[in-house]
């Protein structure tokens, strides 16, 4: 493992650093606009603009990675997402952050992707896997740490502004000093939505609900934390149990989802994480409710990844890269407007609003798979996919896949390239 880590760690470094500033700001934002009196449905609409943003990023990403290369464009958008984060607290004004929530979507996808092409064109065969998983770890570590930095000081202070500021710009360092040889940029595979919708309409579904529910977590979660009755810390420690549960419980719903048809496994899912939604909505703040959502965590963070496991088994294996992006565009779809619709629902109803919408979303997608699971036989490849644990970041992470195809070697290359789907 520690052969696997070594050459990677600059790539590492920088990723969790960046996320520490990134899962800071993220609900360090929410707090601020709960203190400056903005409505749930305004701050829904705010972190709606981070997710158009992402999705935005997604396709100007490529073309300016590929005029100015890696390093300079890392260096760029770590500039702007730096910049956007201090004039959050410079210029307090909801109609201003919405532009910065997009600025900054774009410029975080763009990292994303430099970094994942960077560590594809490290690894090659059964590393793949690995690496993946130790992304992933990393990734969500670092945001579930970086909930713990709200403790430090007040969000109606300039301290974790400047702070998150200061930790997307020290992601630049591991990044600039890397030894490491640059690679070529993969190409986009292209997507045919309609098509994708034949074959695999569950996972697409499963997707696309994935979005608009997780979105209004990361979106809302901690106005909905700092309404029920938690202060700061508390929000941190919801915002970082929910996180760990997504993280822990994965691997044992991947591991028997892996034996079990992946149908039924989704289902039950969906329901339980319905289910629990529910049970939230009339919990009080207090450590019954901080344990429902390390396991709504669980159950939710799940449902994305279950539905990549089982979209690989019913694709042949050339075109499980472009599958995978398209499963990643709905799930952007859903996430742009999921805050909008958890925000809007929260000032109908008050803070509860959050957990029913949870429980809405996943329970129109449990009625949607009980209809898959009883009415319709989906054809599955042999062998099945393996489960992976993951969270959402750019397309290019899906040649980490271990069920993705090999990427070709280039001709005089030491490294494997990541190549067309």
């Amino acid at each position: 493992m520690r052969s696997v880590i070594a050459p990677l760690g600059s790539l590492l470094g920088g990723v969790a650093l960046l996320l520490l500033g990134h899962g800071l700001l993220n609900t360090l934002l929410t707090l601020r606009g709960v203190a400056e009196g903005y409505s749930t449905t305004l701050i829904g609409l705010m972190m709606s603009g981070y997710f158009l943003g992402y999705l935005l990023g997604t396709w100007t990403a490529p073309p300016l990675i590929r005029r100015i290369g890696y390093i300079r464009a890392f260096a760029c958008c770590a500039a702007l997402g730096a910049i956007a984060a201090l004039l959050h607290i410079l210029i307090v004004d909801p109609w201003v952050w919405l532009v910065l929530r997009v600025v900054y979507g774009i410029a975080l996808v763009t990292l994303y992707m430099v970094a994942e092409s960077w560590l594809n064109a490290e690894v090659s065969g059964q590393q793949r896997g690995q690496v993946f998983a130790i992304y992933m770890i990393v990734n969500l570590g670092a945001l579930a740490a970086a909930q713990q930095l709200l403790r430090l000081d007040s969000a109606e202070a300039f301290t974790l502004f400047a702070l998150a500021g200061l930790l997307i710009c020290a992601a630049l360092m591991p990044i600039t000093l890397t030894r490491q040889a640059q690679p070529s940029l993969p190409d986009v595979p292209a997507t045919d939505l309609l098509q994708l919708l034949r074959i695999a309409p569950l996972p697409l579904a499963a997707s696309a609900f994935s979005g608009l529910a997780l979105s209004a977590f990361w979106g809302l979660a901690p106005v909905y934390a700092s309404q029920v009755g938690y202060d700061a810390a508390g929000v941190g420690l919801l915002m970082s149990l929910t996180i760990l549960g997504g993280a822990v419980l994965q691997w044992p719903i991947g591991r028997f989802s892996d034996s079990h048809d992946r149908r039924n496994v989704m289902l039950w899912v969906v329901c339980l994480a319905a289910a629990l939604a529910a049970i939230v909505s009339v919990l009080p703040a207090s450590r019954l409710q901080l344990a429902a959502m390390f396991v709504w965590g669980g159950l939710a963070f799940s449902i994305y990844s279950v539905a990549v496991a089982q979209l690989i088994d019913q694709l042949h294996p050339d075109e499980i890269l472009s599958g995978c992006s398209g499963l990643l565009l709905v799930n952007g779809l859903g996430a742009a407007i999921g805050p909008m619709l958890a925000g809007a629902t929260m000032h109908l109803l008050g803070p509860q609003g959050l957990p029913v919408y949870f429980a809405a979303t996943l329970g129109l997608l449990a009625l949607y798979s009980l209809y898959r699971t009883n009415k319709v036989h989906d054809l599955v490849s042999a062998p099945p996919a393996h489960f992976t644990p993951m969270l959402r970041t750019s397309p290019t992470v899906m040649e980490l896949l271990p069920d993705a195809p090999e990427p070709p070697v280039q001709p005089g290359g030491d490294h494997p390239q990541p190549g067309r789907a």
